[in-house]
C-alpha cells in the first residue's frame, strides 16, 4: 500500500483518514479540494487541475484524498489501494453540518487558502444525493479502470480504527 486514494462523501472522513494514513506510512498527502478551491471558494477548473493532479500521481508514493471524476481514472490507473469510506447520507449530512458549526467561518487545512468553511444549499444537496448520483459513477469507472486495485470499503468508525491499527 504506497499509492492510496481515498473516496466517499463530505462529511465521511476522507481528509482525517488521509492524514492519519499519511502519518503512519510516512506518504505526503494531498487533499484535492486544497487543489480546486481558490481563494473566496473559487473552482480553479478542470484544465487546471488536470496538471497538478498529475504531478502528484507521478510519485512513488501518495495519498489523495477527493472524488474529482474527472481525474479518478487518471488517479487509479497509479493507484494500488482505493479506500471507499461508505457511511450512511444521515451520518456524512450531519457530520459535515457538526464541522460547520464547529468552525463556522474559519478555514480548514483540506481546502483551498481563503476559503472558510460554509455548508450552503448546493454542499447539503451533494451530501445528501451522492449515494444515488455520485457513488454509481464512483463505482462504475472502479469496476472499468480498477481492477489491478485493492479495495477496501469502510463503513463506520469502528471499521475506519480497525484498518488503521491493521497498518
Amino acid at each position: 500500500m504506497n499509492r492510496i486514494l481515498v473516496i466517499g462523501c463530505s462529511g465521511g472522513g476522507k481528509s482525517t483518514l488521509a492524514r492519519a494514513l499519511g502519518a503512519k506510512l510516512g506518504l505526503p498527502v494531498t487533499h484535492l479540494d486544497v487543489l480546486w478551491w481558490q481563494p473566496g471558494w473559487v473552482p480553479l477548473g478542470h484544465e487546471k487541475l488536470r496538471p497538478l493532479v498529475e504531478k502528484v500521481v507521478a510519485e512513488e508514493g501518495w495519498v489523495v484524498d477527493g472524488n474529482f471524476s474527472d481525474t479518478f481514472p487518471m488517479r487509479l490507473a497509479r493507484a494500488d489501494t482505493v479506500i471507499w469510506i461508505d457511511r450512511p447520507r444521515l451520518v456524512s449530512f450531519a457530520r459535515a453540518f457538526g464541522r460547520f458549526l464547529k468552525l463556522r467561518g474559519q478555514p480548514r487545512e483540506d481546502v483551498g487558502e481563503g476559503c472558510p468553511e460554509k455548508f450552503d444549499l448546493e454542499f447539503a444537496r451533494y451530501i445528501w444525493t451522492y449515494n444515488r448520483e455520485v457513488a454509481p459513477r464512483m463505482a462504475a469507472m472502479l469496476r472499468e479502470h480498477g481492477s489491478h486495485v485493492e479495495v477496501v470499503r469502510l463503513r463506520n468508525d469502528a471499521e475506519i480504527a480497525e484498518f488503521l491499527n491493521q497498518r
